[in-house]
C-alpha cells in the first residue's frame, strides 16, 4: 500500500545564506584584529610573531565553534546542506581551525622568546604555569588532537564506530576549555567591548545550539508521545527491517529517504546512537528502516523485541522529494544503499514513466527488497533494472564486472537516455558513489542535480 507525504520543498537561498553567514564570521574576527591594532603591533620581529600568534589563534576558535555549529544539527544547516556535505565541510573546516591552533601555539612561543632566544624552554614552562587559563587552553588543545589523530581515514578504520564517536565527543570538550583561556588572557577578548560582545555571542549560540538541537528536541520527541517497536524481520540472511510506531511518529516531518539516528532502550549500549534510512515511506503512525548486518549494532537488531521503546534524533539529509528539480527521476542504490530509493519511489509523486530505479548487487541473493520494489515499480509504473556482479578490477566503475567492456558514462545513457534532464539520487559505499557521479557527470547531469547519500560499508 502507498501512503502519500506532504513534499516539504527546501529554499535554495537557505544554502546561500548559510555560506554568507559563514565566512562572514572569520572575516569578521580579521577586522576586529586589524581594529585592536594588530597590524600596527609589527614593530619587531618578537611582536610580529606574537600578534601573528594572536591572530592564528582568534580564527582557530571561531573555525571550532563553527565547526560544533555544522554539526549541531540545527534543522536549517542541515536541510541546506544535507548531513553528507556537512560532515565533508566539518572535516575541511575542522582540519583547518586545527593547523591554525598548531601555528597560534608555535607563533606566539617564537614571539615571546624571540627577546632572549636561550631562554626557549624556560618561556615555554612560564607560559604554561604562570598565564591565566593556560593549564585548560593545554588540555583543550590535547582533546583536540586526540579528535584529529582519530579523523585520520586510516586510524578511522581500526576503530569500532562506538570508540570512534565516544572519542570525537572529547571535541566539545575541547571548545569549552578554551574558552577560560581566551577569556582570560586574550587581549582582543578583554580589550574591545565590540569584540567582547562578538566572542560572548559566539560561544553562547554554539551552545544553545547543541543544548537545544542535539539534546533537547530529540529527547522532547522522543518522550512526550511514546515510539516503540512494532515488528522485526530478517531480510535475507544479511539485512533486517525494523518498524517502529506511535503517536509521537506524526510530530516528525519525515519523508521518505531521510535518515534517523536511532536508540533502542533494550539493555547496554542503548546510549549509542546509530543512523538508518527509511526504507519505506513514512505514515503519521510508523517508520521503517532496513539495516545491513555489518557490526554489533546492527548484529543486535535481528534480537530487538516488539514494545521496546525507541529514542529518534532526525529526519536528517536531503535525500528527499524536497530537493527534487525536475519531473524526472534516476535512483540508483548499491547494496543496502537501495533501501532510500525504495522509500523514495514510494514517496515521489510521479506519473507513469516518470522515475526509474537502478539496483546495483553482488549477487541475486544480495538484491534487498527487489520484490517489494518489483511491486511499485509496477504499480506505480516506474522502471526497475537490477545490475548484477563483481567489481570491475583495476578500475573505478559503478557497473559489475559483466560490464566492463562499457564506458561507464555511456552504459548510464544506454539504460537511461535523457538522464541529462533528471534529478539523480545517488546512494551507497563511497568510492562507489563517487564512480557513479562521475560518469553522471560526464552523461550530462548538472552537479546540482546529483543528490548523494554515501553508505560505508
Amino acid at each position: 500500500m502507498r501512503y502519500d507525504t506532504p513534499v516539504r520543498v527546501v529554499p535554495r537561498w537557505w544554502r546561500d545564506a548559510s555560506v554568507i553567514g559563514l565566512w562572514a564570521i572569520p572575516m569578521f574576527v580579521i577586522a576586529l584584529w586589524v581594529s585592536n591594532g594588530g597590524l600596527a603591533q609589527f614593530t619587531s620581529a618578537a611582536d610580529g610573531f606574537t600578534s601573528l600568534g594572536r591572530l592564528t589563534g582568534l580564527v582557530a576558535s571561531a573555525l571550532l565553534l563553527i565547526q560544533v555549529f555544522l554539526m549541531a544539527r540545527v534543522p536549517w544547516i542541515e536541510k541546506a546542506w544535507g548531513q553528507d556535505e556537512l560532515t565533508r565541510l566539518h572535516r575541511v573546516v575542522g582540519f583547518t581551525s586545527f593547523t591554525l591552533l598548531l601555528g597560534h601555539v608555535v607563533l606566539t612561543v617564537i614571539g615571546y622568546a624571540s627577546a632572549q632566544p636561550h631562554l626557549f624552554w624556560s618561556t615555554i614552562v612560564d607560559l604554561t604555569l604562570n598565564y591565566p587559563g593556560m593549564l585548560l587552553g593545554i588540555a583543550g588543545f590535547g582533546a583536540l588532537c586526540m579528535v584529529v589523530v582519530t579523523s585520520f581515514r586510516v586510524a578511522r578504520r581500526r576503530l569500532r564506530y562506538e570508540s570512534w564517536h565516544l572519542i570525537h565527543l572529547y571535541a566539545y570538550l575541547g571548545a569549552g576549555l578554551a574558552l577560560p583561556h581566551q577569556l582570560w588572557t586574550g587581549q582582543d577578548f578583554l580589550d574591545s567591548p565590540v569584540s567582547t560582545v562578538f566572542w560572548w555571542t559566539l560561544y553562547a549560540v554554539c551552545l544553545a545550539a547543541v543544548v537545544v538541537f542535539r539534546l533537547g528536541l530529540p529527547l522532547w520527541r522522543s518522550t512526550r508521545e511514546p515510539i516503540r517497536v512494532l515488528d522485526v524481520r530478517a531480510e535475507g540472511p544479511d539485512a533486517t527491517t525494523v518498524t517502529v510506531g506511535g503517536p509521537g511518529v506524526r510530530h516528525l516531518r519525515a519523508q521518505g529517504g531521510q535518515f534517523f539516528q536511532w536508540r533502542f532502550l533494550d539493555g547496554p549500549g542503548w546510549t549509542r546512537a546509530h543512523p538508518y534510512s527509511l526504507s519505506a515511506a513514512p505514515t503519521s503512525s510508523t517508520l521503517r528502516f532496513t539495516a545491513a548486518r555489518v557490526g554489533d549494532g546492527t548484529d543486535a537488531l535481528g534480537a530487538l523485541r516488539p514494545g521496546t521503546r525507541v529514542l529518534v534524533e532526525g529526519p536528517y539529509g536531503r535525500m528527499h522529494p524536497g530537493t527534487r528539480t525536475n519531473q524526472r527521476v534516476l535512483l540508483v542504490g548499491a547494496g543496502i544503499g537501495i533501501t532510500p530509493m525504495r522509500a523514495l519511489l514510494e514517496s515521489l509523486p510521479q506519473a507513469p514513466g516518470d522515475v526509474m530505479i537502478i539496483n546495483r548487487v553482488r549477487s541475486d541473493t544480495d538484491a534487498i527488497l527487489a520484490h517489494e520494489i518489483d511491486c511499485l515499480a509496477h504499480e506505480l509504473g516506474a522502471q526497475h533494472h537490477v545490475l548484477v556482479g563483481g567489481r570491475i578490477h583495476g578500475r573505478a566503475s559503478w557497473l559489475p564486472e559483466t560490464a566492463a567492456a562499457w564506458d561507464d558514462a555511456q552504459a548510464l545513457l544506454g539504460i537511461c537516455p535523457d538522464v541529462s534532464h533528471r534529478d539523480v539520487y545517488v546512494c551507497g559505499p563511497p568510492t562507489w558513489v563517487h564512480a557513479f557521479s562521475k560518469a553522471a557527470g560526464r552523461a550530462g547531469v548538472p552537479a546540482a542535480n546529483i543528490h548523494v547519500e554515501l553508505f560505508e560499508l
